[in-house]
């Protein structure tokens, strides 16, 4: 990817922080509270989960509605001095809908 596609380069860096945010597993606050300092998990990974695993169908939902965002947000920025901002979100909606143009055909 070339260094000067802006609008490319920031709409696959949020696009995959979300991903892997909902690859996340979500901590119980119950098992923060309540413990002891004697009591709580000692030692390099102690605490450490696996991560969940995507279904490809849930990818492509969640790039979709990346897409959608970006282009709610552009419509809404109907002022003047906000054209450029809006043509960005547009560019970047454009640059996820393109990648899930060959993932519609599996």
């Amino acid at each position: 990817m070339r260094a000067g596609d802006k609008a490319a380069v920031s709409a696959l860096r949020t696009t995959l922080a979300a991903l892997d945010n909902a690859e996340a597993v979500s901590v119980e606050e119950t098992q923060l509270r309540g413990l002891a300092l004697e009591q709580s998990p000692v030692g390099a990974g102690a605490t450490e989960v696996a991560r969940r695993e995507l279904s490809e169908h849930s990818v492509v939902e969640m790039v979709k509605a990346e897409a959608a965002e970006r282009l709610d947000a552009a419509a809404q920025l109907t002022a003047p001095a906000h054209a450029q901002r809006a043509a960005r979100l547009r560019a970047e909606a454009d640059v996820l809908l393109h990648f899930l143009d060959g993932s519609d055909a599996a």
